[in-house]
C-alpha cells in the first residue's frame, strides 16, 4: 500500500512540475454502468464507493491509483430498471467503523430503504444482512428522488419525489392538492427524518426505525416521519460538513429548476411550495400564490425558450434538470464554501456562495459569486467529457467528485494546488488502509 501511495505521489509531483494546469479535473473511472453516486464512510481515506443505477451494484474505488476492485461491494437483487428507477442512494452509518452498517435507497419499483452490513472482508458486504428500514409506494416510474444521507444529528434523511407523472396529478396523487402538499399518510414529495438506531414499530418487519421526538409533525396533524415537504423530484441533497446547512436540488416541471436551502438551526416543517409553485413562479394549470409560510429557493433558473424569468441569474443561464451538489470543504482553500451544482441535460456545472439571508427573505437571488464553469480549464477533464452529471460526491477528506451517467467518474481538485492536494490524499492512504484492516479484524470476531 505504501508503494502505491508513493507511486501516486511521484506521478502527481511530476505532473505538477510540468505545469499546474495539466492537473485539473481527472477522470478516475470509465466504462461503468450508469453511475449515480459516490460516497465514502467516515474517516475512510483510502476508498470511495460508486453506485450504479440499473445494475444495482456498489463498487469500491481505491484512491491509490484510482483502481476499481474487481468484485462488487454489493449487488442488490430485484432492482427495477425503468428510466429513473434503480439504485439511487447510498449512505454510511456515522458509526460504520464499528458496526459496518450502510443504507441503500432503490426502487423495485417502489422506494425501499434497506440496511446492509459489511462482511469481515471490508471490501465486500454481506448480502444476507439486508434489513428493511422504510418503504413508500411509487405510483409512476419517475420522480423517485432517492438521495439518503446522515445529518450532523446522526439521523437519516430521506428524499422522496412526488410519485411521478406531471404536475403531481392523476392516478396515485392526492386529488386537489397533490402528494407533495398532502401530510396525511403520504411520504411522497418530502424529506423524511428517521432514527435508524431504534425501532418504534417492532410488530412491523418492514418498518425498522424510530421517530425523532423533535420532528415537526410529532403530536400534530401530519406523518411523523416528515421533516420538510412541497418537493417535486429532489435530485441530490447534501449537508455542508462545516456548517450543517442542507442544500437540495429540486427538478422542475417545465419552467424552473431550483436550489432549496435549510439552515442548520431549522426545526423542520419547511414547505418548498410544489405543486403550487415551481421555483419562484406559479405552476401552470394548478399554481397560484405560495402556500402560507412557503419557503422560496435561494436560486432558480429557467428552461430555455419559456420566457419565464424565474430568478433570472444571468443571460444564458438556463437548463432542463438540476443536479444538486455540495458545499466544497476539501483541501483547496480557494473553493472553500462554494456550493457546486449542475444541470443534467446541458452538462453545465455552476457554483455559488449562499449569501446568509434568512429563509423568510428567500426569493431566488440569495447567493453571490455565481460562476459558470463551462469551458473552465479547472473543470475540463484530462480524459473523456463531463456531459450528463447524475451526481456529485465527497470523500472522507471533502474532495469533490462528479458522476457522469455515461459511465465516468471524475475527481475535481483545484488546478493550482492539485498536485499538493492529491499528495495529501496519498499520504493519508496508508493510515486509512491500516484502519480498514483493524475494522475488518474486529468485525470478524
Amino acid at each position: 500500500m505504501r508503494l502505491r501511495a508513493l507511486l501516486l505521489t511521484a506521478s502527481l509531483l511530476a505532473a505538477g512540475a510540468a505545469g499546474a494546469q495539466e492537473v485539473a479535473t481527472l477522470r478516475i473511472a470509465a466504462d461503468l454502468d450508469r453511475p449515480v453516486f459516490v460516497a465514502a464512510p467516515p474517516s475512510d481515506y483510502g476508498r470511495v464507493f460508486v453506485a450504479e443505477q440499473h445494475s444495482g451494484r456498489i463498487l469500491v474505488l481505491r484512491l491509490a491509483g484510482f483502481a476499481l476492485e474487481p468484485t462488487p461491494f454489493l449487488t442488490l437483487p430485484a432492482v427495477s430498471t425503468g428510466g429513473e428507477q434503480g439504485l439511487l442512494g447510498l449512505a454510511f452509518h456515522p458509526g460504520y467503523a464499528a458496526n459496518g452498517f450502510f443504507y441503500v435507497s432503490y426502487t423495485d419499483p417502489h422506494t425501499r430503504i434497506v440496511r446492509y452490513q459489511a462482511s469481515p472482508d471490508p471490501d465486500v458486504a454481506d448480502p444476507a444482512s439486508a434489513t428493511p428500514i422504510l418503504g413508500a409506494v411509487q405510483p409512476q416510474g419517475n420522480h423517485n428522488g432517492g438521495w439518503i444521507g446522515f445529518g450532523p444529528d446522526g439521523l437519516l434523511y430521506v428524499a422522496i419525489g412526488d410519485g411521478g407523472g406531471g404536475y403531481d396529478d392523476g392516478s396515485g396523487h392526492t386529488p386537489g392538492i397533490g402528494n407533495a402538499q398532502d401530510l396525511e399518510d403520504n411520504l411522497l414529495g418530502k424529506i423524511l427524518r428517521i432514527d435508524v438506531d431504534r425501532d418504534d414499530f417492532p410488530s412491523d418487519p418492514l418498518r425498522n426505525y424510530g421517530i425523532p421526538a423533535s420532528n415537526p409533525f410529532v403530536g400534530r396533524d401530519g406523518d411523523d416521519e416528515i421533516w420538510a415537504y412541497g418537493l417535486r423530484n429532489p435530485w441530490r441533497a447534501s449537508f455542508d460538513r462545516q456548517t450543517g446547512d442542507l442544500y437540495l436540488g429540486d427538478v422542475g416541471q417545465g419552467l424552473c429548476e431550483e436550489i432549496d436551502f435549510q439552515p442548520a438551526a431549522s426545526t423542520g416543517g419547511e414547505n418548498y411550495g410544489w405543486r403550487l409553485r415551481e421555483g419562484t413562479v406559479a405552476t401552470p394549470f394548478v399554481g397560484g400564490s405560495p402556500p402560507p409560510g412557503a419557503i422560496a429557493p435561494i436560486l432558480d433558473y429557467p428552461h430555455a425558450g419559456t420566457g419565464v424569468p424565474c430568478s433570472a441569474p444571468g443571460a444564458g443561464f438556463t437548463g432542463v434538470a438540476v443536479t444538486g451538489g455540495y458545499a466544497y470543504r476539501g483541501p483547496a482553500a480557494a473553493l472553500d464554501g462554494r456550493y457546486f451544482f449542475a444541470d443534467f441535460a446541458t452538462a453545465a456545472i455552476w457554483s455559488l456562495r449562499f449569501d446568509g439571508s434568512p429563509p423568510a427573505g428567500f426569493d431566488g437571488s440569495n447567493y453571490s459569486e455565481l460562476s459558470d464553469h463551462s469551458g473552465d480549464p479547472a473543470f475540463t477533464p484530462d480524459l473523456g467529457a463531463i456531459d450528463s452529471v447524475s451526481s456529485f460526491g465527497e470523500d472522507a477528506l471533502g474532495n469533490l467528485y462528479v458522476t457522469d451517467l455515461d459511465g465516468e467518474v471524475f475527481f475535481v481538485p483545484e488546478p493550482s494546488r492539485a498536485p499538493l492536494q492529491l499528495v495529501g490524499i496519498a499520504a493519508a492512504l496508508a493510515l486509512g488502509r491500516r484502519r480498514e484492516r483493524v475494522r475488518g479484524s474486529t468485525r470478524a470476531h
